[in-house]
C-alpha cells in the first residue's frame, strides 16, 4: 500500500499542476499517434455496454462460484468509490488523500443507527450518505484556501484524525473491537434465511446462501450505477462546469465570477455522500467493522484507481478498479512479488501513458456541428 500511495500521489500531482511525463507524441510517429487516439476512442465506445453486460451476468456465469462472486462485490465498491472520489479529484482538481474518512463515517453511521435503534438498511443508508456529505463540508471549510502539496497533508490528516478518534473513542465507536452483529440486507422485507416468510420460501426456491451473495452484488451494482448517472448529470450542469473550469485554472474561474468557495464545498460534499453510500454497504456485507479496515492505505488504492484510470474517466475508473484489483488477485500467490510488478506497472503507465489508461476528457458543451466563418469576421485590419 506503501507504493501504491507513493506513486499515486506523483501522478496526482503530475496530473494536476503540469509535471506530466513524457507524451505520446515523442515516442510515436505522428500516424501512429493518431491511429491510436482512434483505437482508443472506439475501445472507449463499445467497452462500457461491455462491462455492464458481463457484470449484468456475473452472477449467472459464476453461481456456483462463490469467490468470483466475492470478488465481484469488492471490486464494484472499488469502483464506487473511485467515481465517489473522481468528482474531487477528477472533476474538481482538489488532491484528497484522506477519502477513506467518509468511508469510515458511512460505515459507521450504518453499523450505530442499525444496531442502535434496529434501522433497516434502506433508511440507514441515505443517513450514512448524508452524514458522510456533511463530513465533507467540515474538511471543505478550513482547506477552501490550500492547493496543491498543503491540500493533500491537510486532507492525509483529516483521514488519520477520523481513524483516530474511531479508535479511541471506545463507548461508541467499540475502539479496536469494532462493531459486530450489524443487520444484514433483506430483499424487500424478506431476509435471506431458511426459515418461513423467508426470500427462498417467499418465491419457492431452495435455501441457499448464494441468494444473499448475488443479491448484494446486484445492490453495489446499482449502486455504483447511480454514482456514474449522477456524476454524468452533475458534468453538465453549471456545478459540473464550474468543477472542470476550477480543475484547469482557479484564477480564471474565478475571474469569470465563480464562486470557487461553494464550488469545492459542492465536489467535496458530492464525493463523500458516494463514500458514505459505498461505507454503509461494506458494513452490512461485512457484518464487522473496526479501524483496521479505514487506513491510509485504503485512500492510496483508490487515489491510485482514480489516477491510473485516467482522471475524469468514469470508464478509465471502472477499467483500473478492475486490473487492480484483479491483477492482485493474479499475483496472491507470488505475495513477495506482488507490490514488486504493481510499482513497475505505475512507473511504465507515469512514461507512457502520464493522463492514465483512459486518458480522454470530453467536453461538457460543444457545438452540435461545425459553423463556419466569413471571411469578413477574421480579415486582419490594417
Amino acid at each position: 500500500m506503501l507504493v501504491a500511495a507513493v506513486f499515486a500521489g506523483a501522478l496526482a500531482r503530475a496530473l494536476l499542476f503540469g509535471r506530466a511525463a513524457i507524451p505520446l507524441e515523442r515516442v510515436l510517429p505522428a500516424p501512429l499517434t493518431k491511429t491510436a487516439a482512434q483505437i482508443s476512442r472506439m475501445l472507449g465506445r463499445f467497452a462500457a455496454p461491455a462491462l455492464l453486460i458481463f457484470a449484468l451476468l456475473v452472477p449467472v456465469l459464476f453461481y456456483q462460484n462463490r469467490y468470483v462472486l466475492d470478488l465481484g462485490i469488492m471490486v464494484l465498491t472499488y469502483v464506487m468509490l473511485g467515481w465517489g472520489l473522481n468528482i474531487v479529484v477528477g472533476l474538481a482538481g482538489l488532491l484528497d488523500l484522506g477519502y477513506v474518512a467518509f468511508y469510515a463515517v458511512g460505515a459507521y453511521s450504518y453499523a450505530l443507527f442499525a444496531t442502535t435503534y434496529g434501522l433497516s438498511f434502506w433508511i440507514c443508508l441515505p443517513l450514512a450518505g448524508i452524514l458522510a456529505a456533511f463530513w465533507g463540508v467540515i474538511l471543505g471549510f478550513p482547506v477552501l484556501r490550500l492547493r496543491g502539496d498543503y491540500l493533500a497533508i491537510v486532507t492525509l490528516a483529516f483521514g488519520e484524525i477520523i481513524r483516530l478518534v474511531l479508535l479511541n473513542w471506545q463507548n461508541l465507536t467499540g475502539g479496536p473491537n469494532g462493531i459486530s452483529s450489524i443487520p444484514r440486507p433483506s430483499f424487500f422485507g424478506l431476509p435471506f434465511t431458511d426459515s418461513e416468510g423467508s426470500f427462498a420460501a417467499t418465491f419457492g426456491l431452495a435455501y441457499s446462501p448464494t441468494h444473499r451473495v448475488v443479491f448484494l452484488f446486484y445492490l453495489i451494482l446499482a449502486l455504483a450505477l447511480l454514482t456514474n448517472w449522477v456524476t454524468l448529470r452533475l458534468r453538465r450542469l453549471p456545478i459540473g462546469r464550474a468543477w472542470e473550469a476550477m480543475r484547469e485554472d482557479e484564477i480564471a474561474c474565478r475571474s469569470l465570477g465563480i464562486n470557487t468557495a461553494t464550488t469545492k464545498l459542492t465536489a467535496f460534499a458530492i464525493g463523500a455522500m458516494f463514500g458514505g453510500f459505498a461505507g454503509s454497504f461494506f458494513a452490512t456485507r461485512q457484518g464487522f467493522i473496526s479501524p483496521e479496515s479505514f487506513t491510509f492505505g485504503e485512500s492510496a488504492l483508490v487515489l491510485a484507481i482514480v489516477v491510473l484510470g485516467g482522471m475524469g474517466s468514469q470508464l478509465g475508473v471502472a477499467v483500473a478498479a478492475l486490473v487492480m484489483l484483479g491483477g492482485f488477485e493474479l499475483f496472491r500467490e507470488f505475495q513477495l512479488y506482488r507490490m514488486l510488478v504493481f510499482g513497475f506497472a505505475m512507473v511504465l503507465i507515469m512514461i507512457w501513458r502520464p493522463r492514465g489508461l483512459v486518458a480522454t476528457r470530453d467536453p461538457s458543451l460543444y457545438l452540435a456541428e461545425r459553423k463556419a466563418i466569413a471571411g469578413s469576421f477574421v480579415k486582419a485590419q490594417g
